[in-house]
């Protein structure tokens, strides 16, 4: 299913994708997935396109929360939580590296 949204990410192109298995890290997910969207419109596109993805496939729902405006949304999908972050944001918040025990299973740039 990561796998999944990694591509309908990188579809919309979503920029520097990650996928990063945490299970043995984390209790209350699997997977992160962190992708940069160089705009508004692009972060709320991309949300959109995870969404539309895990519905039409997995049939999963998702919660979103955050505002592309603020450079940062996250779709959360239970067992996957996707960080779409704006380039200023991944840069301040620096995900892959509070969470550097996990294991990159996937790097797009």
């Amino acid at each position: 299913m990561a796998r999944d949204i990694v591509r309908a990410l990188e579809d919309k192109k979503g920029e520097d994708i990650v996928l990063l298995d945490i299970k043995d890290i984390a209790s209350f997910t699997d997977y992160f997935v962190v992708c940069t969207g160089a705009s508004d419109r692009m972060l709320d596109a991309l949300a959109s396109a995870a969404v539309d993805e895990m519905k039409k496939k997995h049939r999963k729902k998702a919660r979103k929360q955050g505002l592309a405006r603020d450079g940062w949304v996250v779709v959360d999908f239970g067992d996957i939580v996707v960080h779409l972050l704006s380039p200023d944001q991944r840069e301040y918040y620096q995900i892959e590296e509070l969470w550097a025990d996990g294991k990159v299973l996937l790097r797009l740039k």
